[in-house]
């Protein structure tokens, strides 16, 4: 490499590595107007020792993986755990890293989603050492003493190894309609902004947040009883989220459809949703206050500003009704 030491007289110093263990410096002494012309003059000094260049290499650390599998082309086979042993020197420090390397070099037939790798996507979510989270940023245990021992999902319905079938969850979600509602503004959505203070936009922080990936909605004891009834923690906040909006005007719609036995009240506060959130919310908090919404103990707050509706007798638009 080369390196200038001054402005005036640069000197050039080139590092040269032989094959006997030794560096030869070379210096290129040249003025200014002489490196603008390309005039150089060269000295060779004497060789000079240098420590080798020796490679470091890390003794292996040995983990033992166990991996639930299952395939549905063999349903006569019941699923089992299947043992893997990985170096953690040869991967990444995340548990999703340990996986890829055993599909990479083991097992090319194991299943599992992923993504993003930034647990923003939600798609690897698993049980991981008895705990619902997301592979992709769960770091791997280096203790080789206790194994790694990764289950999908509990309680889901499973299509191949590590991959639960969301299906149901999804359609959950799509039923409480994950979106803003203006009835009276249909023909003006997206084309204008709608105003909003800071004390009503903090109200959705912590709830929007949400990435779905189901860790809380599967490690929910009453989700597992009644979900085909009960919508289960991940949905219930995203309902109460679009609920509290200020720029919502169907509220009163919204806690209709959720008056019934089982899609709120179902919930018994045990929290182990708060506990395996990855992402680090609050559902049990969101559906203790829906809950207080939907009984019509508490109601919503008017909004600090209020988007003003269009005249709909205005001369750009003239409506039946103004006549």
């Amino acid at each position: 490499m080369f390196s200038y030491h001054s402005k005036s007289f640069p000197l050039l110093i080139k590092r040269e590595a032989t094959s006997h263990g030794l560096c030869l410096y070379k210096t290129i002494i040249t003025s200014t107007s002489n490196l603008k012309k390309g005039i150089t003059e060269q000295t060779d000094f004497n060789q000079k020792a240098c420590n080798p260049v020796i490679p470091i290499k890390k003794e292996p650390v040995i983990k033992v993986v166990k991996v639930y599998r299952w395939d549905p082309d063999e349903p006569k086979k019941k699923a089992f755990l299947q043992k893997f042993e990985v170096d953690l020197n040869r991967c990444g420090s995340m548990v999703l890293d340990v996986l890829h390397l055993i599909k990479a070099e083991q097992d090319p037939k194991l299943a599992f989603r992923k993504s993003c790798r930034e647990g923003i996507c939600g798609s690897c979510s698993m049980n991981i050492n008895g705990v619902n989270t997301l592979a992709c940023i769960t770091k791997t245990d280096r203790n080789t003493q206790k194994p790694l021992i990764i289950y999908p999902l509990p309680h889901a319905y499973i299509i191949k190894d590590l991959i639960p079938d969301m299906s149901q969850f999804l359609e959950q979600y799509r039923k409480i309609d994950p979106y803003l509602k203006r009835p009276q503004e249909k023909n003006l959505i997206g084309k204008r902004q709608l105003l909003q203070s800071e004390r009503d936009r903090n109200k959705i922080d912590g709830l929007y947040e949400c990435i779905l990936c189901g860790c809380c909605s599967f490690g929910c004891p009453s989700y597992w009883w009644n979900s085909d009834k009960y919508l289960g923690p991940a949905v219930l906040m995203q309902a109460y989220r679009w609920i509290i909006d200020s720029r919502d005007q169907a509220s009163v719609e919204r806690l209709f459809k959720l008056r019934d036995f089982y899609s709120v009240f179902r919930c018994h506060t045990i929290f182990n949703c708060t506990k395996t959130c990855p992402k680090a919310l609050n559902p049990g908090k969101a559906i203790a206050e829906l809950k207080l919404l939907v009984s019509g103990v508490m109601n919503k707050e008017k909004p600090d500003l209020e988007t003003p509706m269009k005249d709909q007798c205005s001369k750009e638009e003239k409506s039946s009704k103004c006549s």
